[in-house]
């Protein structure tokens, strides 16, 4: 059984910044890949991004890249979504996410709202 623990959303004005935390829990392996989907009202699902823990590389939809970036503790089996210059776009309810092969394991989500 895996856990996740989200933290770290809330309210902002567009160009502000917040940061999600998201730490893992339970029966985890070293080969394991962790990252954010994000989920707007009557939309689907999307990746935001992800890395995988083995390999470093660190992956970003088109849409957040050079505003968010992704970082993570091994030791204490967090991660970290530092989100700058916050567009409205951007409000979604964000999702962790962890794929231990053959599984992916899913937080319940933390809201960001971007308004003025």
């Amino acid at each position: 059984q895996v856990q996740l623990a989200e933290s770290g959303g809330g309210l902002v004005q567009p160009g502000g910044s917040l940061r999600l935390s998201c730490e893992v829990s339970g029966r985890t392996s070293s080969g394991y890949a962790v990252g954010w989907f994000r989920q707007s009202p009557g939309k689907e699902r999307e990746f935001v991004t992800a890395i995988r823990i083995s390999g470093g590389h660190i992956y970003y939809a088109d849409s957040v890249k050079g505003r968010f970036t992704l970082s993570r503790d091994n030791a204490k089996n967090t991660v970290w979504l530092q989100m700058n210059i916050l567009k409205s776009d951007d409000t979604a309810v964000y999702y962790c996410y962890v794929h231990i092969v053959p599984n992916i394991y899913w937080g319940k989500g933390i809201q960001v709202t971007v308004s003025s």
